[in-house]
């Protein structure tokens, strides 16, 4: 292949794809991108350029980790030959990079997240079949247009709303509340519905300022000593993973009116699977009480995605009514074709 040949471009970040035991124990993210990339054997629908970003476990990651990647992806797309772009990432983390990677994607160009649950050296790795489905997506005309996605065991999914719902198994990505966008055979072929995109975001450097953005859980019992721990160290933001429909306790809502009145932006999430963050109940610390304390809501996104998406706002535009209205946006799932 030459450099004027159409082709798909392979970003490796490392993750279990890349990984192998090691002698100090546990399995290690290890291998190249061309390592990876050679165990597919023959079995490539395009032609395909590979390039290192890093080798590293998706748990090890950070918020500059992933805008260093997003920034890679913008890179290569500069280059009119590219079809589309592959990434391989950990499993951990895959929906957080990726979900940043689509915030900031202008490109009609695809991008495929993938990766794997087996390591490069088990008995029977899933890597190089991801892979492969994956290089069809990103090479193919039915992917443009569609953002940034994850393709997982022939399931295509957006971006926004995926998650990693089974620790070890092979089908190990949902998306409940935004969908399935189509699959991908073993032999290559796509078939994908369409689907409606945002306004891209700004893409900050790495390392031109990091807002600390805390995680905080309400759970039976739980009071606001971890909240106000977050907002004594600096935080910016808080994401509060909420209970049912989005609730707390009057302790925790009290931190939160004290956190918003202080300039903290607070958004409340959900630890339940589906379904919507809507303020419904008011009785010392329900999501109504929460809302008026100040709390934003994250609508269909789950904590993983609140925090990347609060995270690269308090960057970009860290004016309150702007992100108020961009998690209104972001956190509405596309309506249904008719």
């Amino acid at each position: 292949m030459t450099v004027t040949d159409s082709h798909v471009v392979l970003l490796a970040t490392g993750g279990t794809i890349s990984s192998r035991s090691s002698q100090a124990g546990g399995a290690v993210a290890s291998d190249t991108g061309e390592q990876v990339f050679k165990a597919l054997g023959s079995r490539v629908s395009h032609p395909v350029r590979v390039l290192d970003v890093f080798q590293k476990g998706s748990y090890l990651l950070t918020f500059d980790d992933m805008l260093k990647i997003c920034a890679a992806i913008q890179e290569v797309l500069k280059d009119p030959t590219v079809l589309g772009v592959v990434v391989t990432h950990g499993t951990d983390t895959m929906e957080e990079t990726a979900y940043l990677a689509d915030l900031t994607h202008s490109d009609e160009r695809p991008v495929v997240f993938t990766g794997s649950q087996r390591a490069a050296d088990s008995d029977a790795p899933d890597g190089p079949d991801n892979l492969a489905r994956a290089i069809a997506v990103a090479g193919s005309m039915d992917g443009r247009g569609k953002g940034v996605m994850v393709q997982f065991a022939g399931t295509i999914f957006p971006a926004a709303g995926v998650r990693k719902s089974q620790t070890l198994r092979l089908d190990a990505f949902a998306n409940p509340d935004f969908g399935v966008l189509g699959q991908v055979s073993a032999q290559g072929e796509v078939a994908m519905d369409g689907s409606g995109r945002l306004e891209a975001l700004p893409l900050p450097r790495p390392g031109g300022g990091s807002p600390r953005v805390d995680l905080v859980a309400a759970y039976p019992g739980s009071d606001s000593i971890l909240m106000h721990a977050a907002l004594e160290a600096g935080a910016e933001g808080i994401i509060l993973q909420g209970t049912g429909s989005g609730n707390a306790n009057a302790s925790l809502c009290a931190e939160v009116a004290a956190a918003v009145a202080s300039g903290a932006v607070v958004v409340t999430s959900t630890r339940v699977d589906a379904g919507p963050v809507v303020p419904i109940y008011g009785a010392g610390g329900g999501g109504e009480d929460l809302r008026v304390a100040g709390a934003i809501s994250s609508g269909h996104l789950r904590p993983s995605q609140s925090l990347i998406l609060l995270s690269l706002l308090l960057r970009i535009n860290p004016d309150r009514d702007r992100i108020t209205e961009i998690f209104a946006q972001r956190g509405r799932p596309p309506e249904p074709s008719a």
